[in-house]
């Protein structure tokens, strides 16, 4: 190309790192009523069983990720795992993905806690109207050049 292209968006050029084993842990935590968690977990929502939906709709998320965020680079993931956990306030969702690339899985494990948080949003939304999604963040990650990271 004769003319410069202007550099104020664009992608990562990982063509030359080394593909390396790389996991990513994730999680977020939706604030919920005692009743709306006592009808998730007699499931008593209308819409059906908010865990299993909730898991899969995080799965899909991680997997569709560089098709939501522009910049991020289509990864083959090994697993996607999500968990849910039972806590006073409410519920903590945990993601751990992991793949074979040559850039982190970060962006999926992210997505994935995420879109399980909102997919538990929707699917209760109608009797409670004061659910909270907060503190989506990065836990750990390993692998890579830039080294291991723990909060």
């Amino acid at each position: 190309m004769s003319k410069q292209i202007k550099k104020n968006v664009k992608m990562i050029d990982v063509g030359g790192k080394k593909i390396t084993k790389r996991i990513a842990v994730a999680e977020a935590f939706i604030n919920l009523s005692t009743s709306t968690k006592e009808k998730i977990y007699k499931n008593k929502i209308i819409k059906g069983d908010v865990i299993s939906v909730a898991k899969t709709a995080g799965i899909l998320g991680a997997k569709k990720t560089s098709d939501t965020i522009p910049l991020c680079h289509q990864i083959p993931l090994n697993s996607v795992e999500i968990e849910i956990l039972n806590k006073p306030q409410g519920l903590l969702i945990l993601s751990k993905c992991n793949s074979l690339a040559k850039t982190g899985v970060e962006m999926e494990a992210l997505v994935a806690v995420s879109i399980t948080a909102l997919t538990i949003y929707d699917m209760c939304k109608s009797f409670d109207k004061s659910i909270e999604i907060t503190k989506i963040r990065l836990l750990s990650k390993k692998g890579g050049k830039s080294g291991d990271y723990k909060r």
